[in-house]
């Protein structure tokens, strides 16, 4: 097998930084991860790239509400992403920004090897400009003459700008498209671009006059004018490796797999695939294009207040379940309505009652009938065999839903598994086997074969569930993780060692009863209260600017650790979980707080101020808290927030 062969390259768009990342972003990033995962697993050099975009008319205009530079505004924006990625446990090889010089110096590279071959050239314009969505439309694209993307009015703009000649590059597109069925997908979005190309292809705007949107990468061919934001967002793809040249040489490209939301499928179909012609360079070999998660029908937006907070989840239930509940409930590509409640149902029925319950039960029977020692197989019976020819044919399942990104599938394939594995235990009855000599010899096969299945669960849910997969290896007295063994290590049945020490551990996925249920959907499911109405004006401190007030980084944290400092009758030491790390906090609130009934409250952090000691212990931030007449209140919330969200 040749190098270039054993590489993969798979990417998320990268996302825009006008808002906070929500559940959506959440769920293309965790499917580019558990594709990512199982390619290294079946031993292949996985480059994983996601980043966000931070150009454009949106992040100018952003900036300026606030009363800040719009460098300033990205800095601010683009971590919260890369925070999230972390608790989700996201393997990314690289976090790309538009902003970065080495993408800059990329996009202006191949702008003037576009120009230089004459594929970009400046013509006058007149035309339909929608602001929000930051494009072009003819009097013929309007819908009630308003913009047929988002509904939102447009405005009638007339200047000279630069072109892609996108409109000579049509037919080859649609022959494209038509030779090669895998190149979009699912079928209904490739049906969408085939009609979409079914109208005169027309050339691409790809500027925008400094002088009117000054945020952005300026035309190396012509200061006057910065790149349209798509046009330099597309080649992130590129700019991560190097340049034209440098991507011809690593191996990554074509890029196996672009993961994108179906809203911006044209753009990376039919504006990057013709950029690419124009480049020289082969179209990636997969565009999928998969559905949106609503919530009661709607799209999640910030004007309707229910963009479900990611942050939130990983509190209530783990990251483990979280990722596995978001591939596993609705097919890749089809759009799905968000529940908290189904998401309850999946934790209590596959992972608690399933899962859960099949790993708990052989590792103590484990413990019960051998001392915790894995035992040598004896003879095999029929309901042996038909246990390790059902797990060979799931891992063959497995291997070909991933080919079609077919996640829920695979996870169905996996759980028929877990399922005829319980049934095996129940029709063996270890119980009952323990009771005569010949049956403790066949206990002997029994319990290794559903220790052997667990091991081969563990591998096989690994990219879903990567912490759950490890441990489970872990209570089965495996010695290495999952990345070691790799998908070779469940081509045959038997590499769980006999004589291995199986461990008790903690329960995995604990079951959430009805009276626990209702009281987190109680919490998870109210509504976001609408913004205040603005208090009316009084005398009193001076007046600062939204600037200002922007500098204080407040986060909302959880106190996990509190202990009265020494020698102080005001003074608590506390340790802070700020959802990305835990901070040492020295707060004056001990006249007012118990240091033992502070643990598990909620309280607003400071988290940007800087460092100080208070009787010799640092503090890293400052909580919020009120004083009436002496007493100590501390600042919180009506209900439970996630840890380290911005207050606002």
């Amino acid at each position: 097998m040749t190098q270039n062969a054993k590489k993969f390259y798979v990417t998320t768009p990268i996302y825009y930084v006008n808002d906070v990342p929500h559940i959506g972003h959440a769920y293309t990033t965790i499917a580019a991860d558990v594709i990512a995962r199982y390619k290294r697993l079946e031993g292949f050099e996985v480059f994983f790239l996601t980043g966000t975009d931070e150009h454009g008319q949106k992040v100018q205009q952003a900036a300026g509400k606030l009363g800040i530079r719009p460098e300033e505004h990205v800095d601010r924006l683009h971590q919260r992403f890369k925070e999230l990625w972390t608790r989700l446990n996201i393997t990314h090889t690289d976090f790309i920004r538009t902003t970065d010089e080495r993408h800059k110096k990329v996009v202006r590279e191949i702008l003037t090897h576009l120009h230089d071959t004459g594929e970009i050239y400046r013509d006058s314009y007149e035309g339909w400009y929608c602001t929000p969505d930051e494009r072009f439309w003819t009097e013929k694209d309007l819908v009630a003459g308003n913009c047929p993307e988002c509904g939102r009015k447009v405005e009638k703009i007339q200047e000279h700008n630069y072109f892609f000649r996108m409109g000579k590059h049509q037919d080859w597109l649609l022959n494209t498209i038509r030779d090669n069925e895998r190149f979009i997908q699912p079928a209904s979005r490739r049906n969408e671009v085939l009609g979409f190309l079914g109208r005169p292809l027309e050339d691409l705007c790809i500027s925008r006059p400094k002088e009117r949107l000054p945020w952005g990468i300026p035309l190396p061919f012509d200061e006057d004018y910065v790149t349209y934001v798509w046009f330099d967002a597309l080649i992130n793809y590129i700019s991560i490796h190097g340049g034209l040249e440098e991507i011809r040489k690593s191996g990554f490209w074509p890029a196996d797999h672009h993961l994108v939301g179906k809203d911006i499928l044209t753009t990376h179909a039919v504006y990057w695939s013709t950029m690419l012609k124009a480049l020289g360079l082969e179209t990636p070999k997969n565009i999928f294009a998969h559905g949106w998660w609503t919530v009661n029908g709607q799209k999640m937006s910030k004007t309707l207040r229910n963009a479900v907070d990611p942050h939130r989840l990983i509190d209530q239930f783990g990251v483990d379940v979280l990722r596995y509940f978001l591939m596993r409930e609705v097919p890749f590509g089809q759009d799905g309505d968000f529940s908290h409640k189904a998401l309850i149902g999946r934790q209590n029925s596959d992972l608690a009652n399933n899962l859960g319950n099949l790993l708990n039960r052989t590792v103590n029977m484990m413990q019960k009938y051998f001392d915790g020692s894995v035992p040598e197989p004896a003879s095999a019976g029929e309901e042996d065999a038909a246990l390790t020819a059902r797990a060979q044919e799931v891992v063959g399942q497995v291997r070909q839903g991933y080919e079609d990104l077919a996640f829920s599938r695979i996870l169905a394939k996996i759980w028929e598994l877990v399922d005829q594995t319980n049934q095996y235990i129940d029709k063996t009855g270890p119980w009952n086997l323990v009771k005569t000599e010949d049956g403790k010899k066949r206990l002997q096969t029994v319990m290794y074969n559903a220790a052997e299945s667990l091991r081969t669960l563990a591998v096989l849910v690994y990219p879903f569930m990567p912490e759950s997969a490890n441990q489970m290896l872990t209570q089965l007295g495996v010695g290495q993780p999952v990345e070691a063994g790799g998908m070779a290590s469940v081509e045959a049945w038997g590499g769980l060692q006999p004589g291995s020490q199986v461990k008790t551990g903690a329960q995995l996925f604990p079951r959430i009863d009805d009276k626990a249920a209702a009281k987190i959907l109680a919490q998870l499911e109210a509504p976001e209260a609408p913004p205040a109405a603005p208090a009316a004006e009084e005398s009193g401190p001076e007046a600062i600017s939204i600037e200002d007030f922007m500098k204080v980084d407040l986060r909302t944290g959880k106190i996990i650790e509190a202990e009265q400092v020494k020698k102080s009758k005001k003074l608590v030491k506390l340790k802070v979980d700020i959802g990305t790390e835990v901070r040492q906090v020295v707060a004056g609130i001990a006249e007012g707080y118990a240091a033992e009934d502070l643990p598990g409250r909620t309280i607003i952090l400071v988290a940007n101020l800087k460092p100080a000691k208070l009787m010799g212990i640092e503090s890293q931030g400052m909580i919020l808290a009120a004083s009436d007449n002496g007493k100590i209140i501390l600042a919180g919330f009506g209900e439970e927030p996630g840890k380290g969200l911005r207050v606002k």
